[in-house]
């Protein structure tokens, strides 16, 4: 009788592999991926304002022209075709860039882990958000950091809290998205933006600024980037993404830095992948060549208010009664916070199955979360579904 070997068992994966969990949102959108459901959960961009016939277009006459380097490997910071039109376009938009500023990422969560990769030692304290853009948590966790959340209101951050914490913990970074924020869709104005620069300033402060929502803006007035301000200027690391304004797929992002922390991120990226598709690169430089993109960020944008607007409307009839909510001048999102005792994460189940979704709020929150919230995405249904999925929603809520 032959008797079979025994085999060793494998070492595990590493315990920041094993300690940090899955994205509930990708969570939440496998578990609501049936057709029927109208899911207010994702952040995906609405599929049918791509610009595909442009972006074809795009595609194909760089491989009619310029196949040979479009196969090929590139450099790791990027084409310079693209990193010239990215920084032309961030010039014109108030801050000064130069292509040389620019590492061209595969999407600008790339950069986040890049950024991870370069600045932060297990143990480091990074600040954050409360709420927190979720996959920013993520990173940090699985860099080893400590994540700790800054109080705040409907502005952003409070500088004088940021200026407290940054004296006790000792934080290589503060993180934000301040334009349209994801989670809330709030937006933090010039002031409160003038004094993080400062505090930043005073007492030696990375800042990272995520805007990849920024161009999606609906009424109001531009607010200038962090990244702008004299006391910020050396010490912010700005990201942008053509995600929401071009097509996820592509999965082109971007960070302009300043010069060390930006070569510590081309070596991060080295080690990663090497580089950004050498295609997707050309095609998005030559897309921005021959297109308007700020014209079809424009039709997009005007889309995205009427849908705002339609769920900003039916809310009040959807939520229960003591319920409030933001009102984003852009963007993707909104923030509603139902009465107590209401926890959204446990009637999650309850309202799916009448066929919507949403994201329960807890997990955006570094420290002690606020179980009542939840984020709405406005802009991948149609106004039709906008109205029948809070219908369903406020049945799914009226059964607590």
């Amino acid at each position: 009788m032959t008797v079979a070997p025994a085999f060793a068992p494998v070492p595990p994966p590493a315990a920041r592999a094993r300690s940090i969990g899955g994205s509930p949102v990708r969570d939440i959108l496998a578990v609501t991926a049936r057709p029927e459901v109208i899911n207010f959960a994702g952040g995906l961009p609405a599929p049918e304002l791509f610009d595909a016939q442009g972006v074809a277009e795009a595609f194909g006459s760089v491989l009619a022209g310029a196949s040979a380097q479009a196969l090929q490997y590139s450099t790791t910071e990027g084409e310079p075709a693209l990193r010239g039109a990215l920084a032309a376009r961030t010039a014109a938009r108030g801050l000064p860039t130069d292509a040389d500023d620019i590492l061209v990422t595969t999407g600008s969560q790339q950069a986040l882990s890049l950024l991870a990769t370069a600045l932060l030692e297990p143990g480091d304290a990074v600040l954050v958000e409360s709420p927190c853009y979720l996959a920013a948590l993520q990173v940090f966790a699985f860099a080893g950091a400590r994540v700790v959340a800054v109080p705040g209101d409907g502005d952003g951050v409070d500088p004088v809290a940021l200026e407290e914490l940054v004296v006790r913990e000792r934080p290589k970074l503060l993180y934000t998205v301040p334009t349209f924020q994801n989670p809330t869709g709030r937006t933090m104005p010039a002031d409160r933006r003038a004094a993080v620069a400062a505090v930043a300033a005073r007492r030696g402060l990375w800042i990272v600024e995520d805007d990849p929502y920024g161009e999606l803006r609906f009424e109001g007035e531009r607010v200038p980037w962090i990244a702008s301000y004299e006391e910020a200027a050396d010490r912010t690391v700005l990201l942008g993404s053509f995600s929401k304004v071009m097509a996820p797929g592509l999965r082109l992002g971007w960070l302009r830095a300043p010069g060390e922390l930006r070569r510590a991120c081309v070596v991060a990226k080295q080690a990663a992948d090497l580089h950004t598709p050498t295609l997707n690169q050309l095609a998005a430089a030559r897309y921005l060549a021959d297109r308007d993109l700020d014209a079809h960020v424009a039709r997009v944008a005007g889309v995205y208010r009427e849908r705002r607007d339609v769920m900003l409307a039916g809310l009040a009839e959807a939520l229960p009664d003591g319920s409030v909510w933001t009102r984003p001048e852009g963007g993707m999102f909104l923030w509603a916070r139902l009465p107590e005792p209401y926890d959204t994460t446990a009637l999650l189940p309850q309202v799916v199955r009448h066929d919507v979704a949403y994201v329960p709020g807890a997990p955006f929150y570094a420290g002690e979360p606020d179980r009542a919230t939840l984020r709405l995405c406005f802009v991948t249904q149609t106004p039709e579904e906008i109205r029948e999925g809070l219908r369903r929603l406020g049945e799914g809520l009226a059964l607590f």
